[in-house]
């Protein structure tokens, strides 16, 4: 007979995942409605005092979170594996830098953010309970009511805590409305008669998609070419510098190799407030160099999220905009 595993799912099972869509669902219900947390999406996992954490990608996130593996040692809960999002909270205010400060190499670096800015888990499903059992098969319906039980045994509001819930599209739509500036991404929608299915994208997420036009200060080329592979974004601040604020990279191949020279006409000056760093630890592709220019060119792109004054994720180019006055980009757009 093989051994029993030693947690009560696999520890590669993955998250179940969301398609998305323009609008908050109202047919082919009952939905339930959830905040889309700016965090860490992380599945943990407890059997005894051995605890891991996994984010949606499978890497490890045990090391970079020291005080949650030792809260969840200390809960009363002997056997779990919970779903939810690893958030740090400054100043009442979530903050996803302070976050992405923790994947640092350094164990001393870590173990000094854990203390200054810990981490608090936001959890909104439950894959197996405290008797060990697999809850996978259940409708999201008992899932939660099991959840919300659990989370009254354990819960402690500075490390963890439920996430609001709703049935009522109405209230729904004022989080979504509110999203895209903080704390929330924006709204995901889940049936409450569906099981959890590990890895497929079976929920809904909604964002709350707005546009900014903004000065091209820089662009990037692609990796191993001299064609634009990206450009980078800026927007003046009060005190009339130009700041970066991130990057749009909706750029066809057809047009890239025209638009190239265009770009390298107009080296300059670049960004004369806060400037680019290397390409994001995400993006693909790319050359970690830029290329500053004169802030001449606008651009219209969509976003979802701004944290601390930039874009949280890439944009999506509209169009040019050539009757606007680089001058007229300001922060006011995004605030």
């Amino acid at each position: 007979m093989a051994p029993a595993p030693e947690f009560s799912l696999p520890l590669d099972t993955a998250p179940m995942e969301a398609r998305t869509t323009e609008v908050l669902p109202a047919a082919g219900g009952p939905w339930q409605y959830e905040p889309k947390w700016d965090g860490f999406r992380c599945l943990a996992f407890k059997k005894g005092e051995n605890i891991r954490l996994f984010a949606k990608s499978g890497k490890d996130l045990g090391r970079y979170f020291p005080e949650m593996v030792a809260y969840l040692k200390t809960a009363r809960a002997v056997e779990f594996v919970i779903d939810g999002e690893l958030v740090v909270i400054i100043d009442g205010k979530p903050e996803f830098d302070a976050l992405q400060m923790r994947l640092h190499p350094a164990e001393s670096r870590i173990r000094k953010l854990s203390l200054s800015t810990p981490a608090k888990f936001t959890v909104f499903d439950i894959l197996a309970d405290e008797n060990g059992a697999v809850l996978l098969e259940l409708p999201l319906r008992q899932r939660r009511s099991l959840l919300e039980r659990f989370v009254q045994s354990v819960q402690d509001e500075d490390k963890l805590v439920i996430s609001p819930a709703t049935t009522d599209r109405a209230k729904a739509q004022t989080w979504l409305d509110a999203s895209g500036h903080g704390a929330t991404d924006g709204v995901v929608a889940k049936l409450l008669d569906a099981p959890y299915r590990p890895g497929e994208r079976t929920m809904l997420k909604v964002k709350r998609i707005r546009t900014a036009d903004c000065v091209v200060g820089g662009f990037r080329y692609r990796s191993g070419t001299n064609v634009v592979g990206s450009l980078l974004l800026g927007l003046y601040n009060k005190n009339g510098m130009l700041d970066h604020v991130g990057f749009t990279s909706m750029i066809s191949a057809s047009e890239a190799p025209a638009l190239t020279p265009k770009l390298e006409a107009l080296k300059g000056e670049g960004f004369t407030g806060r400037a680019p760093g290397g390409p994001s630890r995400w993006a693909t592709g790319k050359s970690s160099e830029w290329q500053p220019l004169r802030p001449e060119l606008v651009v219209e792109v969509k976003f979802d999220h701004v944290t601390n004054d930039r874009f949280r994720h890439g944009t999506r180019f509209v169009r040019w905009r050539p009757d606007k006055a680089p001058r007229q980009c300001t922060f006011e757009q995004i605030g």
